[in-house]
């Protein structure tokens, strides 16, 4: 990042539906699994949508105390587990650092939705007495950062971000900040995300957001194809440990990749559709390049926010082309989202930690389901199988409802 200390990657946290584990989740996206299937927590009969992503085998008592979890959404659980994954990758030693330097930055785009329903059950039906006094703190979004800080003893920055379907990308990015401006040493950032309910499906459904193929759940999401009618529910957790350059050379840890630039813009259009020809998209990677004092033609990879939305596939694809010009159709695109479908306020993170992999083991994972591309959609989108490839930088993008943006630059770190 311009005029201020170096950022790297030393921690890898993730929780997916392909993956219950950071190495699964990236074995899983290299072999093109799919983790999308029939809705099994509730019963989805009566809505118009019967599927999503979900992260089954997913055991928070594995990491965290039973009196705690009783305590916590899953959103919280999810995202405990994660940013646990990554602090422990990292090497860090609680006895070996500064904790006055050391903070969390991990936020959620909805939160805590089923401790919401499930409370406004109660309440209708057994009365304001049986409302638990842990319904607030279980389920309000800070308390993923709260709750880490407090298990670790980590007492620099403490803080959430909420920004919808870019909020992990945001938090990662403004960590990201705090680290290069000197707030902090370390920071452990990402996003979470468990809004796999009946409202969230039925909203969704109702504003037309979300694809149908119940009947065939593992080619819903499809990413730039012809077919595509919407993006699929998923849920999970992606954690980053960021450190200045310094502070990881000092204790000899290992650094996956480099942070160097971040970048954010409004559309300013609509609530939930991109801006015409994906503007706010090709302003947001600028800055982020612009960030990052990096040109154009150095990005190899971008890890596209690629929802399998008819209208927010084609946007992407001209803000890539506005963006990257003569460039474009050298990149290699792909979304891992055709693997693993939205996870909304946690997409940011888990796309980051791929991104991270690709850039240290010189590969890029594929977008699965693309069989008959959209005319209008002509990047490489690496189709159906990982590319193995030489990787110098890469941008991982996130779009949320609202109109709101985020980019951020890697690059691969030598050694």
């Amino acid at each position: 990042m311009l005029n201020a200390r170096r950022v790297v990657v030393t921690g890898l946290g993730c929780i997916s539906p392909v993956g219950l584990n950071t190495r699964q989740t990236w074995d899983a996206f290299l072999a093109g699994k799919n983790g999308i299937g029939p809705v099994t927590r509730f019963d989805a009969s009566d809505l118009p949508v019967q599927i999503a992503g979900e992260a089954t085998g997913f055991e928070p008592l594995d990491r965290l105390p039973a009196k705690d979890v009783r305590k916590m959404d899953r959103f919280i659980q999810l995202g405990l587990c994660a940013g646990l994954e990554a602090f422990e990758d990292s090497g860090v030693d609680l006895e070996q650092v500064d904790l006055n330097r050391v903070g969390v930055l991990i936020g959620a785009g909805i939160g805590g939705l089923q401790t919401i329903e499930d409370t406004t059950a109660v309440l209708l039906e057994k009365g304001a007495r049986r409302v638990s006094p842990f319904y607030i703190p279980g389920s309000i979004i800070n308390m993923v950062s709260g709750n880490l800080s407090i298990m670790l003893g980590l007492r620099g920055p403490n803080l959430a971000i909420v920004t919808a379907c870019t909020t992990g990308t945001h938090a990662i990015g403004e960590a990201g900040r705090l680290v290069a401006f000197g707030d902090a040493e370390v920071m452990i950032a990402g996003g979470t995300e468990a809004a796999i309910t009946p409202t969230s499906l039925a909203g969704f459904a109702s504003a037309k957001a979300l694809s149908r193929r119940n009947e065939a759940p593992d080619q819903a999401s499809r990413p730039w194809d012809s077919g595509r009618d919407g993006f699929v529910m998923g849920e999970g957790a992606g954690v980053l440990v960021l450190e200045s350059l310094d502070h990881a050379k000092a204790r000899g840890a290992r650094i996956y990749a480099e942070l160097r630039g971040f970048g954010m813009s409004g559309d300013a259009h609509h609530m939930t559709q991109p801006a015409p020809g994906g503007d706010g998209a090709a302003r947001c990677m600028q800055n982020a390049m612009n960030n990052a004092n990096i040109a154009s033609e150095e990005i190899d990879h971008v890890n596209a926010h690629g929802t399998s939305t008819p209208l927010g596939d084609l946007a992407e694809t001209i803000a890539l082309k506005t963006t990257f010009g003569h460039h474009a159709p050298k990149l290699k695109v792909s979304s891992n989202k055709s693997m693993i479908g939205h996870l909304l306020g946690a997409a940011g993170g888990v796309e980051a930690v791929s991104t991270v992999l690709s850039l240290h083991d010189q590969v890029v994972p594929p977008t699965i389901n693309l069989q008959t591309p959209d005319p209008e959609c002509d990047l490489d989108y690496v189709p159906n199988s990982a590319q193995p490839v030489t990787l110098r930088a890469a941008i991982s993008n996130s779009f949320g409802f609202g109109g709101t943006n985020g980019s951020l630059v890697f690059s691969a770190f030598p050694g």
